[in-house]
């Protein structure tokens, strides 16, 4: 019987190779396709590869003929996870056409490749909870030092109507109605994860993207960072080794996940807002953490909590890991690349 393969598109990405590791741990063929644009992914892919054997293709998602050639000279391919995205609202708002064409048409072009492919693998879709938009009409009661929802204790779930908010809400919010039609028009086995804030170690957090490994490191290096709006901001966090259970789930109840949608989280008991985090990291590295205040970002949500119900009713799935716990292995892992880390935001 042939190994089985597992594509990782993004996969030199925080998510991609924390995934990748995952399957080479379990002796599959792992293939990513990576370009290595993003700063931080060349150090993943090395890390990778010194785990084990990882076939790298640089292959851009826009390029649809090279993603096609890539399924097809892969008979044994099982999984397909989906990880390759612009993944930052305020580069959506400055490049609105590279960040539709990298995941909008990407995420097309990996659809296409699968419905003319002779291998019939899963796709798993990795989406966001910004499709939600910013969930204006749902009321919000201001504490202390957050925000809560008054009305959604268990948090936003599934079927909460869609409202794309920003280029970057369009672009994933479209590929998440695609990776699901392409299921039912089609018949390729799709799941759509609607992810919350991932977090943990090989996250190479800047500004735009990444906020809690961003501020990790910040605290660290000593660096001041910028708080947009008042801080109150609330997002439920996963630590990133929970969400990959998540999708070997998805894999081993393929008949069960296949054409669903799941919000994936930390979920109400793994919460934190911005203040919140910037005083556990105050108290771990033992410094105050410099701040500047600025104006708040378009599309931004006071709150967002993901109902996770969905997959405990489905899969007895709940988060391993809680922000304790998870936060000082990110702090670990920052702490022990500090170098790195002070050479790669001396670039940024």
């Amino acid at each position: 019987m042939n190994t089985p393969s597992v594509l990782v598109t993004g996969g030199a990405g925080f998510i991609g190779c924390t995934a990748a590791r995952r399957y080479l741990d379990k002796g599959w063929r792992v293939v990513v396709l990576d370009t290595l644009y993003r700063r931080g992914s060349e150090q993943n892919l090395r890390w990778l590869q010194s785990l084990g054997p990882v076939h790298h293709v640089p292959v851009d998602v826009r390029d649809a003929q090279a993603v096609r050639s890539v399924i097809d000279n892969e008979p044994a391919l099982a999984l397909v996870l989906h990880m390759a995205a612009q993944s930052a609202v305020t580069t959506s708002v400055q490049n609105p056409r590279e960040d539709l064409e990298i995941n909008l048409l990407g995420t097309f072009n990996v659809l296409e490749a699968l419905r003319n492919a002779d291998s019939r693998p899963l796709l798993v879709y990795a989406s966001t909870n910004k499709v939600y938009g910013r969930l204006e009409a749902e009321p919000v009661v201001a504490q202390d030092q957050r925000y809560a929802f008054a009305e959604r204790p268990d948090g936003i779930g599934e079927t909460m109507a869609l409202d794309f908010h920003s280029p970057y809400g369009c672009s994933k919010g479209g590929a998440d109605q695609y990776v699901r039609d392409y299921g039912r028009i089609y018949g390729i086995d799709t799941v759509v994860a609607r992810q919350s804030c991932i977090y943990g170690p090989r996250q190479f957090g800047v500004e735009d993207q990444g906020w809690l490994a961003w501020f990790t490191i910040a605290a660290e290096l000593g660096r001041p960072v910028t708080i947009y709006g008042d801080g109150k901001q609330v997002r439920d966090v996963l630590y990133v080794e929970d969400l990959i259970d998540v999708f070997e789930i998805f894999y081993d109840h393929r008949d069960q996940a296949s054409g669903r949608v799941f919000n994936v989280g930390g979920g109400p008991a793994n919460t934190l807002s911005l203040l919140e985090l910037i005083e556990r990291l105050e108290t771990l590295t033992g410094r105050r953490i410099e701040r500047a205040s600025a104006d708040w970002r378009p599309g931004d949500q006071p709150v967002y909590v993901s109902d996770i119900r969905g997959l405990e009713a489905e899969f007895a799935w709940r988060p391993r890991t809680d922000i304790t716990e998870g936060l000082a292995r990110l702090h670990q892992w920052v702490a022990e690349h500090r170098g790195v880390l002070q050479t790669f935001h001396r670039c940024v």
